[in-house]
C-alpha cells in the first residue's frame, strides 16, 4: 500500500483538457456549455443537462477525453450542458436543499432557452434526486429524466448503516457550526467508512502497475478527482443525514421542498433509471425504489459499479451507448 501510494504521488498525469464555455453562472455554481464539442447530427438531438452530486466535483462527468460522458454525448450530436457546483462559498453556506434545487430550475430554463426546446436532465447520484425535485417545478421545460444510481428507499439496504450515519449528525454538529460546513475531511471519512479496506486493496494494486500503462492513468485521474472534494453547506448536510438516512423522508414521501413532496408518482413523462448492478455507494435495491415509484420509468442494470459507470473502459458500451439510444425516443422506452 505504502509503496503504491508513492507510486501515485510522483506519477507524472495531471488533468489537462480542454475547457468548455460558461453559459450561466449563479454564485459559485457554473453551467458549462459543451455545444462546440458538438458533431455528427446536429440539432437533430435531444438537449441533454448533466447535474452531479453536491458532495464531489462535477468533473467526473468530463474525467478525460478518453473518458468523459459530456463529451462523448456532444460527439453523438447532443447539445451538453453540465452543471458545476463547485464548492459552497459565503452565500452558499447558508444553502438549504430548497434553495440548490430552485437555483438548478434556473439553470434548466437556461439551457432550454440557449436550445429553444425542453431538454434531457440526467442526474447522476444525489444529482438524480435533485433534478427530480427541480424537474417538477419546470416540466415544461423538460421533456425527459435519466437518474444514474440515484437512492432513494434509503433504509432499502443495510438500514441500520443509514441510520448509525443520522446517529453520528449531533457529534456533527461543532464542525457544522464552527466552518457553516461539513468539512471535506468529514466526508471523505464517512465514505472510506463504506469499505475500510478498500485503500489497502487499491493501492496496493496500483504498486504493480507500470507508470505509462493506461490502466495506471486511469487509476491517477480517478484518484486525483476522489481526492479533489468539495465542502456540504451545513443545512444540506442537516437534511441529507438527518432526514434522507435517518428518517427515509423520500421513500416515505415526506421529502418537501416549497411545502410540496417530491414524489416520482407525479413525474408523468418518461424516466430511465440506469441501476449499476455492482454499486457500493448506492445498494441497487435503494435505487430500485425510486425506479419502481416512476409511472413511465425504463431500467438498465449494467455490470458496473457506481463510479465505473462514467469512467470505466467499458462504459461506453454498457451504459453510455443504451442511454443514447433511450435519448433518441425516450417515448418508445417507456412504451416498452
Amino acid at each position: 500500500m505504502l509503496d503504491g501510494i508513492q507510486a501515485y504521488r510522483v506519477h507524472p498525469y495531471r488533468r489537462s483538457v480542454e475547457e468548455p464555455d460558461v453559459l450561466w453562472r449563479e454564485g459559485t455554481t457554473r453551467l458549462l456549455d459543451y455545444r462546440r464539442f458538438r458533431t455528427g447530427r446536429k440539432n437533430t438531438r435531444i438537449p441533454v443537462m448533466l447535474v452531479p452530486s453536491l458532495v464531489n466535483r462535477a468533473y467526473i462527468l468530463d474525467l478525460r477525453p478518453e473518458r468523459s460522458l459530456a463529451r462523448w454525448l456532444a460527439a453523438q450530436g447532443h447539445s451538453v450542458f453540465l452543471v458545476d457546483w463547485d464548492a459552497p462559498g459565503e452565500m452558499e453556506r447558508d444553502f438549504t436543499l430548497g434553495d440548490y434545487i430552485a437555483r438548478l430550475r434556473r439553470a434548466m430554463v437556461t439551457a432550454s432557452d440557449a436550445e429553444a426546446m425542453p431538454v434531457a436532465a440526467i442526474g447522476y447520484c444525489m444529482g438524480g434526486l435533485l433534478t427530480l425535485a427541480a424537474a417538477q417545478g419546470v416540466d415544461s421545460r423538460i421533456d425527459a429524466l435519466v437518474f444514474m444510481a440515484t437512492p432513494w428507499d434509503f433504509h432499502a439496504d443495510r438500514p441500520d448503516q443509514a441510520k448509525g450515519l443520522a446517529a453520528l449528525l449531533p457529534g456533527l454538529e461543532p464542525s457544522l457550526a464552527a466552518f457553516g460546513e461539513l468539512p471535506v475531511d468529514v466526508l471523505q471519512t464517512l465514505f472510506a467508512a463504506l469499505d475500510p479496506t478498500l485503500a489497502l486493496r487499491k493501492f496496493g494494486a496500483f504498486a504493480s502497475m507500470a507508470p505509462g500503462d493506461e490502466s495506471a492513468t486511469a487509476f491517477v485521474a480517478l484518484e486525483d478527482w476522489l481526492n479533489d472534494g468539495v465542502a456540504l453547506a451545513a443545512p444540506v448536510a442537516r437534511e441529507c443525514i438527518g432526514r434522507w438516512y435517518g428518517q427515509n423522508s423520500p421513500a416515505k414521501g415526506l421529502w418537501r421542498v416549497d411545502g410540496l413532496a417530491v414524489l416520482p408518482q407525479d413525474w408523468a413523462k418518461p424516466a430511465l433509471s440506469i441501476i449499476p448492478a455492482g454499486d457500493r455507494i448506492v445498494p441497487p435495491a435503494s435505487a430500485r425504489a425510486l425506479a419502481d415509484a416512476l409511472p413511465r420509468g425504463s431500467v438498465l442494470t449494467p455490470k458496473a459499479g457506481h463510479i465505473g459507470m462514467v469512467t470505466a473502459r467499458s462504459a461506453p458500451d454498457r451504459v453510455w451507448a443504451p442511454l443514447a439510444q433511450f435519448l433518441d425516443d425516450p417515448d418508445a422506452a417507456a412504451q416498452a
